[in-house]
């Protein structure tokens, strides 16, 4: 029995079904081919902000907040799995299905959401890696968080060269992390019985509340439900029941055995915390820069500081690279929009690096700390906005046929959903009642400032819950801007013998091709030409050999297929690098007589951020040079 899943969008398309499980023989090869997407999501969940809240929680509390770690875990682990589930079964990210189920205006606000989600986390990332390259080299802190803008090309280069690659960096990095932590608790010692005493549910004060929120924003990331549903796609897998149902099994295991791992290295910063501080009298550390001075006196042991700081840096580093592809999902998913990606990532990390630079500047460094919980309570408070549309898709049997969500799965997901979105809305309670009551003279303000922002986000959180179970949702199809299109038949004449066609993949090429033939008759050569402008072609030219130009070469195949049925002789011509260059190149090299291109709908600034060649290419040929709009 096969089973039919949407393709008509690919999410993270540079790496879409790069990994064919059909052609690893045996069920260990099998197995192993699975691995990996749940590493990429675990590495969120022992970011720089998981250490400030976890020092915060085990110098105050010693070990009586490991249970919210474990709980957290166990949740994260069941909604990691429900989001595989979902990209697995429908062929769709979290961002695109919500796109497809919900209006315009509520998207657009989940859109919004999500990527202060984004900046959060990644605000978190910055200050980690900034306070890691200060206590290794003595850095200031602001140079630090300079420098952490440096990495935002990391990602462009390592998807170049195929997810596998990129996945074994992060799981190297997580490895890193993880022997840090494994030699600190053979210096700490921990008291092993207080620590199961730890596993006993109790909040002692309500700072203790605070903390445990930052915790649970810190653990189930909302950007990493969006992300899990698109890392998943990146295995071939079939269509048969047998595969799918192989491939939800086998994505558990994985994440089992990845976030188990992330519980360690979590629980093992708090039992840290909690030996080293909490039992020496110090319970008020919640600076990382202080732990990592105490450490060696608390521990006697001149490497746990050392070790601590590497894996500070491994955990900030590794957080970013995933942090950036579940930016790049959330914007196509969201908004069907997709902008260069170095220019996506550039405006990532600008909203985490000015705030870092303005909170320092103005609150000192010894406000990283605070900065860095806040980043980790604003995450859980985004959480039920992706968590409730997540359980009802992976509910819906029109949609996921056999392969919905049983009830004592859907029972223990609503659970889960209940606990975060309740804890959140007594935090957010508090709060608003501590800034009426601290800031007396400014209740006017809070009131029309905060208290809008408050009603409209509980008006979409009931809006996303109880739609499904009120009326039909009415789903609206669409495509990606790399998606496959399907090119309609037009009527022909003759024009010209030689006609060249630029094709991106996107909703253009129906256009240009469609003039294309307007503009040929059947004897006329179409030549299809596409250029590969990733960072790794402008650097290696055609010499490259990633996913994304082995895919490029399998979309122009499928163009010329589709068009030679229709009775037209077709080439195709693949260049490398800067459009601009390439396209005048391979065109005169084909002796064209006619270039079609197509516009994408975007002037001025949108140039800058989508790049543009039309006027450069027109300039630099003298055949006719047809543009079509979109």
């Amino acid at each position: 029995m096969s089973v039919k899943r949407n393709k008509s969008a690919e999410s993270l398309s540079e790496v879409h079904a790069s990994v064919d499980i059909s052609q690893k023989k045996g069920a260990f090869k099998k197995f192993f081919a699975f691995l990996g997407p749940a590493y990429l999501i675990s590495v969120g969940y022992m970011d720089p902000g998981n250490w400030a809240t976890d020092l915060a929680g085990g110098s105050k509390y010693g070990y009586q907040l490991i249970w919210v770690l474990l709980m957290s875990n166990l949740i994260a682990l069941l909604l990691q799995s429900l989001s595989a589930r979902l990209g697995i079964v429908r062929g769709r990210d979290l961002a695109q299905a919500s796109r497809e189920t919900y209006p315009k205006y509520v998207n657009f606000y989940l859109y919004i959401l999500a990527e202060i989600a984004i900046a959060a986390c990644d605000l978190a990332e910055v200050l980690g890696m900034a306070i890691g390259l200060q206590l290794l080299f003595d850095l200031p802190l602001m140079v630090g968080v300079v420098i952490s803008v440096l990495d935002t090309f990391i990602l462009l280069f390592l998807i170049n060269y195929g997810i596998r690659k990129m996945e074994a960096f992060i799981i190297a990095l997580v490895a890193m992390v993880g022997f840090s932590f494994f030699a600190e608790m053979i210096f700490a010692q921990p008291q092993l019985g207080e620590v199961v005493k730890g596993f006993v549910p109790s909040l002692p004060d309500s700072d203790a509340l605070y903390i445990a929120i930052g915790i649970i924003g810190a653990t189930v990331m909302p950007h990493n439900l969006y992300l899990h549903s698109a890392l998943v796609q990146t295995r071939k897998i079939g269509n048969l029941h047998t595969d799918i149902k192989r491939a939800i099994k086998f994505n558990f295991i994985d994440s089992a055995i990845a976030l188990n791992l992330a519980f360690f290295v979590n629980a093992a910063i708090l039992i840290l915390a909690a030996t080293a501080f909490y039992q020496n009298g110090l319970f008020e550390v919640a600076e990382i820069q202080d732990a990592h001075r105490l450490l060696e006196p608390m521990l006697g042991n001149k490497w746990a500081p050392i070790l601590f700081a590497v894996a500070l840096i491994a955990a900030g580093q590794s957080s970013t690279i995933t942090g950036t592809l579940a930016g790049q999902i959330i914007m196509e998913g969201y908004l069907n929009l997709r902008i260069q990606p170095w220019v996506r990532r550039i405006i990532t990390r600008s909203l985490a690096v000015v705030p870092s630079l303005l909170a320092i500047y103005y609150m000192g460094e010894s406000a990283t700390g605070k900065l860095l919980i806040l980043s980790q309570v604003i995450l859980s408070m985004q959480l039920g906005f992706a968590i409730i549309p997540l359980i009802h898709f992976v509910s819906d049997k029109q949609k996921m046929g056999t392969f919905v969500i049983g009830n004592k799965v859907k029972l223990l997901a609503w659970i889960s959903a209940g606990i975060i979105v309740s804890l959140n809305i007594k935090l957010v309670m508090e709060e608003v009642l501590g800034l009426l009551e601290n800031y007396p003279n400014h209740q006017f303000i809070i009131l029309v400032t905060v208290i809008p922002v408050i009603l409209l986000s509980i008006g979409v959180l009931l809006y996303v819950t109880f739609l499904p179970v009120m009326s039909k949702i009415k789903h609206h199809h669409t495509i990606t801007p790399h998606g496959s299109k399907r090119l309609e038949p037009i009527i022909t004449k003759k024009e010209y013998q030689r006609i060249a066609i630029t094709v991106d993949f996107s909703e253009s090429d129906n256009v240009a091709l469609s003039q294309a033939v307007l503009q040929s008759q059947k004897s006329t050569q179409l030549i299809l030409i596409h250029i590969v402008e990733t960072a790794g072609a402008l650097i290696l030219g055609e010499e490259i050999k990633d996913h994304e130009s082995t895919s490029d070469i399998n979309q122009l195949e499928k163009y010329k297929t589709y068009l030679m049925e229709m009775g037209y002789e077709v080439e195709t011509a693949l260049g490398y690098g800067n459009p601009k260059k390439q396209i005048p190149i391979i065109v005169t090299q084909k002796q064209a007589e006619l270039l079609i291109m197509a516009t994408h709908g975007h002037k001025g600034l949108n140039d800058f951020l989508f790049g543009t060649t039309l006027e450069k290419v027109r300039h630099s040929l003298n055949i006719p040079v047809l543009i079509v709009g979109v």
